[in-house]
């Protein structure tokens, strides 16, 4: 049975984290705020699918960027919420991922606070951990790994603390994988430390790549892997479920 939406006074913003694009991964509470909404503002890698389930008269707002365009900027973003609301309106920030994690979700929960607007934080899933699970791949691990760092592509790596038992997610990196490995492999984790990449988690191109710090550029320029993609480094990667089903097909490794 389809749960109820919940009941949302008029003139609020709910930042709703919609986890890392499968629909189903989305928080109960995400979904009736969702489904409560009178305006959608939506994100590129958002489970939009979603949206075929709202009503009719919902007025749904796309800001999504894709890399190197951002047909609406953020400035305009955060308007778009505060003059939405200020009319009296219900309205859901739909984001991938959590809202908090690399969403600039606390800019806009600011932008809306200073505007006197009420702002509800709906966590979602990350992508930065349930993407590598789908090659079977934990971000920590007993013995293995004890703690991970998550980057925004390659800014701040060179800081990155551990070795091989430190795990390093790196979202949005594909653009800068060749430099970011070339640092990471000039560490302590040295070139043959395992790296994977999940492209598309959970959509239609869900495809992952398995090499190391010396040979993931090489790689992943000869199968030409795309964004968006989630970046793991470390020991972690040799765990990798070589029988994970993809969607659709089967887990395809390199090493």
């Amino acid at each position: 049975m389809r749960a109820a939406p919940v009941s949302v006074a008029p003139g609020t913003v709910a930042l709703i984290g919609g986890g890392p694009g499968d629909p189903e991964l989305i928080t109960v509470r995400g979904l009736r705020l969702l489904r409560s909404a009178d305006v959608v503002v939506v994100d590129r890698l958002a489970p939009r699918a979603l949206l075929d389930e709202l009503r009719d008269d919902v007025e749904i707002i796309d800001v999504g960027k894709q890399p190197q365009s951002h047909p609406v900027p953020q400035w305009r973003i955060n308007e778009l919420l505060v003059e939405r609301a200020a009319a009296g309106k219900r309205v859901a920030r739909l984001k991938g991922g959590d809202p908090f994690v690399f969403g600039r979700g606390g800019e806009e929960a600011e932008h809306c606070r200073a505007a006197g607007i009420p702002v509800e934080v709906v966590p979602g899933v990350t992508s930065a951990v349930a993407v590598p699970s789908i090659a079977g791949i934990p971000v920590t691990h007993r013995g293995i790994a004890a703690g991970f760092t998550v980057l925004a592509a390659h800014a701040g790596i060179e800081n990155v603390p551990g070795g091989r038992d430190h795990t390093v997610v790196l979202l949005m990196g594909i653009s800068g994988l060749a430099g970011s490995a070339a640092v990471l492999a000039h560490g302590i984790r040295g070139p043959g430390c395992p790296v994977a990449i999940v492209e598309d988690g959970y959509g239609e191109r869900q495809r992952v790549t398995i090499g190391t710090l010396g040979t993931i550029a090489a790689i992943a320029a000869a199968r030409d892997v795309r964004s968006p993609a989630v970046v793991v480094v470390g020991d972690v990667v040799r765990l990798a479920d070589s029988t994970a089903p993809d969607a659709p097909t089967a887990l395809e490794k390199e090493a």
